[in-house]
């Protein structure tokens, strides 16, 4: 049985609609209200799931029984939102069930990987039969006529030819701002089924505030008629983390950024710099230090014809040192004889650490994608199947070139010229993206992808790494 039950007398202060404390708004309904109503009793299903307790926070609770139009749940990481996000796609479901409910995240992987498992398990727990269309990304709850149609917002063309009553928009700050409000503009499109009731259409927002982009624009610094922010600290989900969750976060980023992560504060994220503690004394190799016979080197490598990119790393007491880096070779192949004959001939073990695209991009030969290339060639290969996504990659760098007083990415100075240019001017464009113009993304994208995969930012869940490759 769910149980939405609190025992905090007050809302915590940190809870806002359209700049306003919420205690100076009423509730849609009551705790004792809502317990009483049909969506409580449908969603939980008492008679026939037992010993099954799920509560929610009061920030997850505001936004799941929100009437706004536009309700936005702004939060620092692990305070639930994708849960929230889930059961409140779920009350609109079972609120109204001939209507269908819109889902969307970023990406499939995270479709597939968060919100399937979760909405199956939810469920599953309130006893009810459905089925999942994982290639349509369509779930069916029998009995139901509408459905819960899932889309991802990295190919917003596959955003139409369907309909929706109420919908829910994941992790949307993570896109640069004008793909954002492009995406936005296409689900408020879809959202126009008719409710019997005559309520109006909803669409509720989860997502961790990533600066001044399109969730500031619409939900803090111009308001929208109908929109209202429910802002919520990681510490309000507490309960539901691993005890030391908060303080790995603290271990893990920047003061400024700890706002926005820890507490769901709009903080500015993209002012200067984009590695702005580098420093190329105090981030230089000691002198003496260089690759030893036979010793296996890490190679972050960035895809692009005419300017492949390539940096070799070797680790020392914890800490990565970029040595050596390779840069302008015309495709995939000239990049891998150079670093054959430069090291592999050498004894060398190469463990190759690409952008992850080169499992679909052919770059010479359409029979061979550029990451098999590198297997062809004897590397090692570690990547995920996806990139990660920039601002994380760009928060572990930056975790490794300067946190805690203690640097613990370095370069040497004299082999790594275009890299040690790259950490110092590469800056960030008006619309709060890397800087892509000056030329100085490819080489620190590949540097990036190595430090992504052995250093990553983590946020909360168990990440196994495979450091064996294939």
């Amino acid at each position: 049985m769910i149980n939405t039950a609190q025992h905090i007398p007050t809302p915590p202060p940190s809870i806002y609609a359209n700049n306003k404390q919420i205690e100076d708004i009423p509730l849609p309904i009551s705790y004792e209200q809502y317990k009483k109503s049909d969506t409580y009793l449908k969603l939980h299903k008492q008679n026939e799931v037992k010993d099954e307790t799920h509560e929610l926070s009061w920030p997850q609770y505001y936004f799941v029984t929100s009437k706004a139009r536009f309700p936005a749940m702004i939060a620092g990481y692990g305070a639930g939102k994708t849960e929230a996000g889930v059961v409140r796609a779920l009350k609109m479901k079972f609120q109204y069930p001939e209507q269908n409910v819109g889902y969307y995240l970023p990406t499939y992987d995270l479709v597939k990987q968060i919100v399937f498992p979760r909405i199956k398990e939810l469920l599953t727990q309130y006893g009810y039969a459905y089925f999942l269309n994982e290639t349509d990304k369509v779930l069916t709850i029998y009995g139901m006529k509408g459905v819960i149609i899932f889309r991802t917002m990295d190919k917003p063309e596959n955003i139409i030819g369907y309909e929706h009553a109420h919908s829910i928009i994941d992790e949307i700050d993570v896109l640069p701002a004008h793909k954002a409000v492009n995406i936005w503009r296409k689900v408020v499109a879809r959202n126009r089924q008719k409710t019997k009731d005559g309520e109006k259409n909803t669409i509720g927002v989860v997502t961790t505030p990533e600066g001044f982009k399109f969730v500031y624009e619409f939900w803090k610094k111009t308001p929208r008629k109908g929109s209202q922010i429910i802002k919520a600290s990681t510490r309000s989900n507490a309960k539901n983390l691993p005890e030391d969750y908060i303080d790995n976060l603290k271990d893990n980023y920047p003061d400024q950024q700890l706002q926005a992560y820890l507490e769901g504060e709009f903080v500015n994220m993209t002012t200067g710099s984009v590695y702005p503690d580098f420093d190329r004394v105090k981030n230089a190799v000691p002198l003496g230090i260089g690759i030893k016979p036979n010793e296996t080197l890490h190679i972050g490598i960035d895809f692009n014809v005419g300017t492949m990119a390539a940096v070799v790393h070797i680790l020392r007491d914890g800490e990565a040192l970029a040595i050596d880096e390779f840069i302008g070779y015309l495709d995939t192949p000239a990049l891998i004889k150079a670093i054959k004959e430069r090291y592999q001939s050498k004894g060398h073990r190469i463990m190759a650490y690409p952008d992850a695209t080169g499992k679909s991009r052919k770059s010479i030969n359409a029979s061979q994608s550029d990451i098999a290339l590198l297997r062809q060639a004897g590397f090692v290969v570690l990547a995920k199947t996806v990139n990660p996504f920039v601002k994380d990659r760009i928060n572990a760098f930056n975790k490794m070139i300067h946190k805690d007083e203690k640097r613990r990415y370095k370069v040497n100075i004299d082999n790594c010229p275009h890299l040690v240019e790259a950490l110092e001017k590469q800056a960030y464009t008006e619309k709060g993206e890397p800087d892509k113009t000056s030329g100085f993304d490819h080489i620190i994208d590949a540097a990036g992808y190595f430090v992504a995969y052995r250093y990553p930012i983590v946020h909360g869940k168990a990440i196994q790494t495979n450091l064996k490759g294939t």
